[in-house]
């Protein structure tokens, strides 16, 4: 193994593949932590824009990028994200930071220091990480590597139920562009694009309940964690 005190497990795939709630779960059940790598991007997205700053000028980003600290920490209630100290858990999901966060998490040097603000937490393992490049760029060492893929009519509507849920009103098909969208743009951008591990265990999660899926990945790590 990697890490010393258990797995380090990495689950990659497009938006709306069930990736987050996988993760989370998964860690819950192996009594791990859960490493939301996109919460990070997103956390430095929000002290960019409190800094008025524009997520196109790149050296003013990373020098924004540089100045913050991003930490994760799990309680009871969950995975809590601190920007300086504070807990900006729900501010990084409004629609603004949404909005800029593709724009941020693409400058060299803010993935630079995310990844290796990332490699520090989860280096001695027991950990589950999820986002676009665990497998290939951050953890491509990781014990376990896991691509969740689903077809893009599931993912726009489970992304159509999260949106509703936030009072947004919109139709699946305006999901499904936008899923589209950043199915295009996650594959081509320059800097860690997603890409799937070749020895990452591929499960499609299109006809899989959140429980059915859960339970799938953590098949496959209790597997991992029996072999010596």
């Amino acid at each position: 193994m990697v890490g010393g005190n258990g797995l380090i497990i990495a689950i990659d795939g497009p938006a709306g593949s069930g990736k987050s709630t996988t993760a989370r779960l998964l860690a819950e059940r192996l009594g791990y932590l859960y490493i939301d790598t996109g919460a990070m991007y997103r956390a430095a997205t929000l002290k960019v824009l409190r800094e008025n700053v524009d997520p196109g000028d790149l050296a003013e980003v990373a020098k924004v990028v540089r100045s913050c600290e991003i930490r994760l920490i799990s309680d009871e209630g969950g995975m809590r994200v601190l920007l300086d100290g504070e807990d900006v858990s729900d501010e990084i999901r409004t629609p603004e930071v949404t909005l800029h966060a593709s724009a941020v998490s693409e400058v060299p040097h803010v993935r630079e220091v995310l990844v290796d603000a990332q490699r520090a937490i989860g280096e001695r393992g027991g950990v589950v990480l999820e986002g676009r490049d665990i497998g290939t760029v951050v953890f491509p060492d990781a014990d376990l590597k896991i691509y969740l893929e689903a077809d893009l009519q599931t993912r726009a509507e489970r992304r159509l139920v999260e949106l509703w849920v936030m009072g947004r009103e919109i139709t699946v098909e305006e999901v499904a562009s936008d899923v589209h969208r950043r199915d295009a743009h996650d594959l081509s951008r320059e800097h860690s694009p997603l890409q799937k591990a070749a020895d990452a265990v591929v499960v499609d999660t299109s006809n899989l309940t959140i429980e059915e899926q859960v339970d799938r990945v953590e098949a496959l790590a209790r597997e991992r964690i029996k072999k010596p």
